[in-house]
């Protein structure tokens, strides 16, 4: 897996090989580099999916064998959101034909957690995507009009989340609507805690939670 860096200073790393299949306007964009001599420790993302209890059957299958060569349909950024000693761990998992996303997944380190990580965050509605954002968790879901293909969304719903308590909070959102090219916000609409974060619990906001949008493709590592 290659690791990339870009302008920025987030403090946030992104790992892919295979190049991005080009977003729609409103998707998240890609995360910046860390500052040089930022440290992260690489992880093993597929092995984390496949051990990991709380991703479903279809995600797992979908990691089980790799694209082409050894690249798989996943990728890796490391970035500091729950404030921890180590950087977070933020994993994308996408179809091989399309970059569609299937899953998001943000993983915190703990001492004696199963391979080093706890899941402390999950999304696995239809082409979702989990970045960062001005150092917080930002997750994009792209969506449809009847009659849309796979290529030509009719717009994005955009949440962000704030880490508390031991668990991600959603505490803004949006909607872009590609056809009128404006954003409609809802300010006033209560935030929804992710489901179940934390290391004892069930995992963040599941497979019924929120939204989503594109990636690339890792390997193995």
């Amino acid at each position: 897996m290659l690791a990339g860096c870009n302008p920025g200073g987030e403090g946030v790393r992104k790992e892919g090989a295979a190049p991005r299949t080009p977003a729609p306007r409103g998707a998240v964009s890609a995360a910046p580099s860390p500052s040089p001599g930022a440290q992260y420790k690489k992880v093993n993302a597929v092995r984390l999916l496949k051990d990991d209890p709380k991703v479903s059957a279809d995600v797992k299958r979908a990691v089980a064998k790799p694209c082409a060569a050894n690249e798989y349909p996943v990728e890796v950024t490391y970035a500091s959101l729950t404030g921890g000693h180590s950087p977070d761990v933020i994993v994308n998992v996408m179809t091989c034909a399309d970059s569609v996303g299937l899953g998001a997944y943000v993983y915190r380190e703990r001492p004696g957690a199963r391979d080093g990580y706890d899941n402390v965050y999950v999304n696995e509605q239809p082409s979702v995507y989990a970045g960062v954002s001005k150092g917080e968790l930002e997750v994009s879901k792209q969506t449809y009009d009847a009659g849309d293909k796979v290529c030509c969304p009719s717009g994005e719903d955009v949440m962000t989340y704030r880490w508390a308590n031991d668990r991600f909070t959603e505490y803004d959102r949006y909607h872009t609507d590609y056809s009128k090219t404006t954003v409609d916000e809802t300010p006033g609409a209560a935030p929804e805690s992710a489901t179940d974060s934390g290391t004892d619990s069930d995992g963040a906001d599941g497979a019924d939670g929120t939204d989503g949008t594109g990636g690339t493709t890792g390997s193995e590592g």
